[in-house]
């Protein structure tokens, strides 16, 4: 604590070194006059109650931020705007901190200046967008180099004065388009931007519109890798340059770990129809379908980079280019490499161990499942997963091999066990589902304080197969009840609403997990006004019978068993406390637990309806 500080000239000293070092800062910066003051009497409160480790001018930038995202700013045409239109990258930039270093230094300014909550939450999404960002792009540049020359083998430019022709665009050119124009497009889909998923897919499809596009300049075809496993056949003939240019999604998806029916949907429900939209604005300029340049092939980045420089200012903060700069791994805070870049499946595995990004990874463990001890009798062989995208990848083929041929409605043989019933129950199973859906859709597209709204059609493809897998779950429950107890009515169990509705929320928290979803436990649950003690009793059941489960979706559940055992399910309001009173305080024994995977969940209701 610094409040009893007795060598109030040394206190002094002090305070001018830091006024001294702000005023430096925010003239850099061109802050302005209200911002500086507010950071400058935020960090003296700070000051003089806590011992601040590390250099000051980093915890400077820190109050910088938090003042310069109080503010706001009247803008021509657009209302008013967040923020002073002074960006993180600069401050950054200017206090020498890297990316890595301001997070963790971000948590404990937090903490110590009691900010808001919502401050909190966009600081998580931001961190969140930086974490994706930093996992799209070490994919970014392997793929590249497999359908572009290599950048790094280019011959060096040659100076030209204003008045010579401007020369052709180089690969570095190309490169630095295609990530700026990947960004840009990612920043104006909130839904998409800190989804690892659909980012990597949105990748694709900026690769396969630079791709195509180049094979269409005639003079510019060494641009591309003729040895490219994608390569369409036609182009490698010499002379030969269609009207439209190609698509090679399928084959960016089979060799990079993507899913076409994923890619496709992105591309041509988001991603075709925004880059329209650009040229119809003029930010792409193209002619006969080619996006760049007939003359010299040079793509329009000047126009694309003046629109993101804007949107960093007024709505991202995170400029992503910096991946870009040569800098990259001082301002990020990797290490430096020590060696020139091996190429391909070289540079992908050595990428995945730098230091300081791992134990960033590791800390947030936003995009790695954990790995709980229990259950490990439901666990699969351990599979092959190299990077993040190609686990996330591999989750989301998973979960759409599981529901392939599959309907999302009750199968010919479920229909004829709920007609076996003394009381037909579809009636009330499909209501339930329909409204069960329309909840899960209003919230999951809806803005909250942690999480941006998603979009519909985002929220319809996870609630379809959510309902493909509820229909698939519930059919093997009844098929194994049926055998069990010998044919006897399973009408009891079926009419159970809290059942159906756990089943449904283990469903849709399986298919959300799959798609690396921010929106994983307990969200579900609150959504469904479900409690933790019922969701657990039907875990078991739900592992138990779905064989197609992946590892990563088994310890996923594992651990959401272990929350509710170790917390949730001792809550002063919890239905733990009702149950244990019904039976009269006698607790089941390993026995009766492990009599049926259902006997535990809904006996007494059943023994009721007999």
């Amino acid at each position: 604590m610094r409040g009893d500080e007795s060598d109030s000239d040394s206190g002094r000293t002090d305070e001018s070194s830091v006024r001294k070092s702000l005023e430096m800062l925010c003239q850099e910066l061109n802050m302005d006059e209200q911002t500086a003051s507010e950071a400058m009497q935020n960090f003296k409160s700070i000051w003089n109650t806590y011992t601040l480790e590390g250099e000051v001018v980093h915890w400077l930038a820190c109050s910088l931020y938090a003042a310069c995202r109080k503010g706001s700013t009247p803008t021509v045409g657009k209302g008013v705007m967040e923020g002073n239109c002074v960006s993180l990258t600069r401050i950054l930039r200017t206090s020498k901190l890297s990316l890595i270093q301001f997070f963790n230094k971000m948590k404990k300014w937090s903490d110590m200046s009691n900010l808001s909550q919502e401050f909190r939450n966009r600081m998580g999404r931001l961190e969140r967008t930086f974490e994706v960002s930093t996992v799209i792009f070490r994919k970014f540049e392997p793929i590249f180099m497999d359908m572009f020359q290599d950048p790094q083998g280019e011959p060096p430019r040659q100076p030209r004065s204003r008045k010579h022709r401007r020369l052709p665009c180089h690969v570095s050119d190309v490169f630095k388009f295609c990530w700026t124009l990947f960004v840009y497009t990612k920043g104006n889909f909130r839904m998409i931007g800190d989804d690892l998923v659909n980012s990597y897919h949105l990748l694709l499809c900026c690769l396969d519109l630079v791709f195509g596009n180049a094979l269409l300049c005639s003079n510019r075809k060494d641009l591309v890798n003729p040895l490219f496993k994608g390569m369409p056949s036609i182009f490698r003939l010499e002379n030969n340059t269609p009207d439209e240019p190609p698509c090679v999604i399928d084959r960016l998806c089979e060799l990079h770990d993507g899913l076409v029916v994923e890619a496709k949907g992105i591309k041509e429900h988001y991603f075709k129809p925004y880059i329209k939209r650009l040229f119809e604005r003029q930010l792409l300029v193209f002619n006969i379908a080619c996006l760049w340049s007939d003359n010299v092939c040079v793509p329009p980045s000047k126009a694309i980079n003046r629109e993101y420089e804007e949107y960093v200012l007024t709505v991202g903060d995170f400029d992503e280019r910096v991946f870009l700069g040569a800098d990259a791994d001082e301002e990020i805070g990797t290490p430096r490499k020590a060696a020139p870049e091996p190429r391909a499946c070289q540079l992908s595995a050595r990428m995945q161990v730098e230091s300081n990004l791992q134990q960033h990874f590791e800390k947030k463990r936003t995009l790695a499942p954990s790995t709980p001890l229990t259950g490990r009798r439901y666990l699969k062989e351990k599979e092959l997963l190299v990077t993040p995208v190609s686990s996330a990848t591999q989750s989301v083929s998973r979960l759409q091999s599981m529901v392939s041929g599959l309907r999302s409605a009750p199968s010919e043989a479920l229909m004829q066990i709920f007609k076996s019933c003394s009381r037909d129950p579809i009636v009330a199973i499909l209501s339930r589902v329909k409204t069960l859906g329309e909840t899960f859709k209003q919230h999951y597209t809806k803005d909250s304080e942690e999480l941006p709204g998603s979009h519909m059609d985002f929220a319809e493809n996870r609630m379809k197969l959510a309902e493909i897998l509820y229909y698939k779950i519930l059919e093997n429950v009844m098929a194994q009840e049926t055998r069990r107890l010998h044919g006897k009515d399973m009408a009891v169990l079926l009419e159970q609403d809290i059942f159906h509705c756990s089943l449904m929320a283990c469903c849709l928290e399986v298919v959300l997990f799959a798609y690396s979803s921010q929106r994983t436990f307990p969200w579900i649950i609150s959504i469904f006004k479900l409690r933790p003690f019922y969701f657990f009793k039907v875990i078991e059941v739900f592992i138990r019978s779905e064989e197609g489960l992946s590892r990563d979706m088994v310890k996923h559940l594992n651990s959401i068993e272990e929350q509710v055992l170790e917390c949730r399910a001792w809550t002063a309001d919890s239905v733990l406390w009702e149950a244990l009173e019904q039976a009269h305080n006698k607790v089941p024994t390993v026995e009766e637990k492990f009599q049926g995977p259902y006997q535990i969940c809904f006996r007494k209701r059943q023994v009721e309806g007999m």
